[in-house]
């Protein structure tokens, strides 16, 4: 065998095996943003919660680069039940030291970021099955500005994922 392909097989074969063994991953979906996250743009993920009496962790994944300039971040999100019924929620997350640096994992000037949804306080559990609907949205706003944002430059992809506890 060549040694270029045994260098491959060593290398990438491994990492192929990590990501793949994802036992608690239950849901997990990304949606890009190629240019910037407008602000009247709601990104939403559908997926069937089948297990009414197991406990899980809900995560908000967020990919972002150096065009993100802000500390924080708002979210507005609202998770429809099977039944209609509507949990809304405002929420605030650090995405930088106070000098800058951006959070979340990364080696190159994109960062990822797994920002705790729901579970992190007391256990989430679906209390019925079929099918949940998880949308979101920026509101984001430059400082001292009444308005919201138009573009949110920086953030490239948006994704959703439920774990097992």
């Amino acid at each position: 065998m060549p040694k270029k392909i045994k260098v491959f097989l060593v290398l990438v074969l491994p990492l192929i095996l990590v990501v793949s063994c994802d036992s608690k991953s239950v849901f997990d979906e990304y949606q890009s943003l190629p240019n910037a996250w407008g602000k009247d743009q709601i990104i939403s993920f559908s997926f069937e919660a089948l297990d009414t009496t197991s406990t899980y962790n809900l995560f908000i994944n967020l990919r972002n680069n150096n065009n993100y300039k802000f500390s924080n971040l708002y979210l507005i999100t609202d998770l429809e039940y099977p039944n209609g019924k509507t949990l809304i929620d405002t929420l605030e997350y650090k995405m930088s030291e106070p000098d800058g640096t951006l959070l979340g994992e990364g080696f190159t000037d994109v960062k990822e970021n797994k920002l705790w949804y729901k579970g992190h306080k007391a256990p989430f559990i679906f209390k019925e099955s079929g099918k949940y609907t998880f949308r979101i949205k920026h509101a984001m706003r430059a400082y001292g500005e009444v308005e919201g944002l138009d573009d949110l430059d920086g953030v490239t992809e948006v994704g959703f994922r439920v774990e097992n506890k």
